[in-house]
């Protein structure tokens, strides 16, 4: 791995860990075993080496959803697949947690990623979800893009009850209960 991926692959653990303030440049060299020389060589300096790093994220995130969302099956099982991946729950969402940063959310540049990742997640999940009323899996009555949003805001908010209890049983139960009413909208296949 060349010293400027080191830096991006630095910046984005440290991010997740500690925030942006929580991050300072000399961290990120120490963990990336690069000196400030090498640093200042690729990036002009930290909210540049930031930008980058949540970019990153934010796309590794977007194609981890779009490997579940574009898979065969129905929309239900295509969401249970997405929801029900495996992830670090306790350490939170690395995009999710960006949005309880004061400094990133203030600066337009660092929140863009941010906003566009959820945007296209809830865009996603409205077309499956659409897909699925077209093709007779769900039942008319289903709002594909209010259902999106409370699935982004289910899943975010697993990560938060995770993390205050310490255990990733919170954030399967929120999962579990969002599922259980996606299922109450499922239309039962023609025999």
């Amino acid at each position: 791995m060349s010293s400027q991926e080191r830096l991006v692959e630095s910046a984005r653990a440290l991010l997740w860990e500690r925030g942006y303030v929580g991050t300072s440049p000399k961290s990120i060299q120490q963990r990336a075993g690069a000196g400030q020389g090498s640093m200042y060589h690729h990036f002009a300096g930290k909210h540049e080496l930031a930008l980058a790093a949540i970019r990153r994220t934010a796309e590794e995130m977007r194609a981890a959803a779009e490997t579940q969302l574009s898979a065969p099956g129905t929309a239900l099982e295509r969401i249970t697949a997405y929801l029900r991946r495996e992830r670090d729950v306790l350490k939170g969402c690395p995009v999710g947690r960006l949005t309880q940063d004061p400094d990133v959310m203030a600066d337009p540049a660092l929140r863009a990623p941010v906003e566009e990742t959820f945007a296209w997640l809830r865009d996603r999940l409205t077309r499956v979800l659409d897909a699925g009323r077209d093709a007779g899996e769900l039942d008319r009555a289903l709002d594909p893009a209010a259902t999106a949003a409370a699935i982004v805001a289910v899943l975010q908010g697993g990560y938060v009850l995770a993390r205050a209890s310490g255990t990733a049983d919170s954030f399967g139960q929120a999962v579990s209960g969002v599922l259980a009413l996606l299922a109450g909208h499922a239309v039962a296949p023609a025999e």
